[in-house]
């Protein structure tokens, strides 16, 4: 088997990769959900596995507007926060945002300071160094903002755990406003289990257990968009004023990897409308620098080329650049900032690549190949960077991975899991080994000493009870369809579908037995193909496939032979055949319109 990203386990004498197809089974009466919504049956059952039931969550999904958004009234204590900072607005109240170095972060700050300012507030932002003072609020930004005359502290996208620092800034005579969106930190009395509420005046989180908000997975700047929303309406601004910040809420979701369901799927909807025509000089030229085309913005574009953009900047050197940005008065200071950032992301882009081959080389060369749970040291690697490279090693060998590097007092790592394992649970089962940690089931960061690497591998890789199983990724085909039903009309409606994300993700149709008749390397990197298929029924019809095009040749060779594979190459008859999982596309060239498929995955 292979595919675009491959999965790798060590069988005892070399490298294999592993994938298991298996096909989506849940049931519902397409054929009359197709009457009703005027659909295909194919997207009936796309919408079906995407746990998308009952009329009223079908026509949401296919057509929900900004008039499904929810009343931001409904969130525990919003009318409480816009009482407040009305009041700190009104008496003309020094006001400090404090975000977060990451994409979200960066757009709730926006977000805050555009609404405050046009609300007519005094306000001014601060970000952390992720080296120097690390995630969210700390004292010494709370003694900066003290000395500086700030009367109240509005955090976003971070605050709902800083319960001794809030305290602190309380016990100074600040006010402390909290908008977050992750988890409260919990404690368990008498196997009673209740969460800890930060000793803010007022705390914005839909995860609150008492908080009636009907959709819990918002971002942090989608809460700052609703704070703004609810804020506007108070002081009598016109609805379609705050509207205009939606992109960022939209960018911030995509950014942060947020399930884009419900409420988000609208924000992102609406959000990529808008910035495909951003008023934004920073995003302009962002969009401008990375040579894409403004009005072609997907939640692709922002999730592996603009997004990572900002993100370099809290990563290598700072997120007030990223915010300078967003804030640019001028084409000019845009311009210069927009590629200060690219050529960051670049430079990180670099950093991240030999780090992932240090570590692909430490462990196929070293002594972890039988290890379930891969626990990587790379001590001369950026801190920032650890968490991408677990997310790519995990990707390679689909197993959990922790990649552990020198921080400044300590060893610091991050980690990326497999849907069968709960790393945050796992670690708890280690917590005599480490100095701090954090997370959840898909993902954690730690901080341990320098000794307890190599204890932290060996009991990780005891006590877990992954089998073999567990660590092949499973592909889920949504519908095996033959490449002849694909008509443009289909895939014109799987753009209902869209935008594509987490929890929303590109469907996966397949195809047996294709005849491979002939095969085309694409690029100067070669990193492409361009296949002439033929299905059972005779249909003929391109497809693309990005990816390994040695690792793909020599699987055709391995398994149909060097002459046949030869031949295949040079479009002459063979008895080349795969079966593929596959999206179809319209591709437009000189005028011509013509279906094809991009290939996912084969074997």
């Amino acid at each position: 088997m292979g595919s675009s990203r491959g999965f790798i386990f060590w069988n005892g004498e070399k490298w294999q990769r592993m994938e298991k197809w298996v096909v989506s089974a849940k049931r519902a009466d397409f054929k009359e959900i197709a009457r009703r919504f005027g659909i295909d049956q194919v997207t009936a059952r796309l919408i079906r596995n995407r746990d998308i039931i009952g009329d009223s969550a079908i026509e949401e999904y296919l057509n929900g507007s900004l008039l499904s958004l929810h009343d931001p009234y409904l969130m525990r204590d919003m009318e409480k926060a816009v009482r407040i900072l009305g009041e700190k607005i009104d008496g003309q109240k020094k006001i400090r945002i404090i975000g977060d170095y990451d994409i979200d972060g960066i757009m709730a700050t926006y977000i805050l300071m555009q609404g405050i300012i046009r609300c007519g507030g005094d306000v001014d932002y601060d970000l952390p160094d992720r080296i120097l003072d690390g995630y969210g609020l700390n004292q010494n930004l709370i003694d900066l903002a003290y000395d500086e005359g700030v009367d109240t502290i509005l955090t976003c996208d971070n605050g709902i755990s800083a319960i001794e620092q809030i305290d602190y800034a309380r016990k100074l005579g600040m006010t402390v406003v909290v908008t977050d969106h992750h988890e409260f930190k919990k404690i368990c009395t008498d196997g009673e289990e209740s969460i800890i509420l930060p000793g803010a005046d007022a705390v914005l989180n839909p995860h609150h257990p008492e908080c009636p908000y009907p959709y819990k997975n918002l971002c942090g700047a989608a809460i700052a968009y609703k704070l703004v929303t609810a804020l506007y309406s108070a002081m009598d601004i016109p609805e379609e004023e705050s509207r205009e910040l939606i992109e960022y809420a939209g960018f911030a979701t995509v950014g942060d990897i947020m399930d884009l369901t419900g409420e988000n799927r609208i924000l992102v909807r609406e959000g990529l409308l808008q910035l495909n025509n951003t008023d934004n000089l920073g995003l302009q030229a962002l969009i401008r620098v990375n040579k894409l085309a403004q009005d072609e913005i997907s939640s692709y574009h922002i999730g592996f080329v603009l997004g990572p953009c900002l993100n370099a900047g809290g990563r290598l050197d700072t997120a007030k650049k990223s915010l300078e940005l967003l804030l640019a008065q001028s084409e000019a200071e845009a311009t210069e900032l927009a590629e200060e950032l690219l050529m960051l992301n670049e430079k990180r882009k670099e950093m991240t690549v030999q780090g992932y081959e240090q570590a692909v080389e430490l462990i196929e060369q070293g002594d972890m190949k039988n290890d379930k749970v891969l626990v990587v040291y790379l001590p001369e690697c950026h801190e920032s960077l650890a968490g991408i490279i677990a997310g790519r090693i995990r990707e390679r060998y689909y197993r959990p991975t922790f990649v552990l590097t020198d921080g400044e007092k300590s060893v610091k790592g991050s980690g990326r899991s497999i849907e069968t394992y709960n790393m945050f649970a796992e670690m708890q089962k280690c917590d005599d080994l480490f100095l701090n940690y954090g997370g959840h089931p898909m993902a954690a960061g730690c901080s341990l000493k320098k000794e307890n690497i190599c204890l932290l591998r060996q009991r990780l890789n005891e006590q877990t009870r992954l089998t073999q199983e567990d660590m092949t990724e499973k592909i889920v085909i949504d519908v095996p369809m033959p490449v002849d039903y694909i008509t443009e009309g289909l895939i014109q409606e799987l753009e209902y579908l869209e935008p594509f994300g987490k929890a929303n993700t590109k469907p996966v149709f397949a195809e047996k037995n294709l005849k491979i008749l002939g095969i085309r390397l694409l690029g100067k990197s070669m990193r492409a193909a361009r296949l002439k298929i033929q299905n059972e029924a005779g249909k003929v019809m391109d497809a693309l496939y990005f990816g390994d095009m040695a690792y793909f040749r020599n699987y055709l060779e391995e398994k149909f032979g060097k002459n046949q594979t030869e031949r295949c190459y040079q479009n002459r008859e063979n008895d080349v055949t795969l079966s593929v999982t596959y999206y179809p596309r319209i591709n437009e060239w000189n005028g011509k319109r013509e279906i094809q498929i991009v290939v996912q995955h084969y074997k």
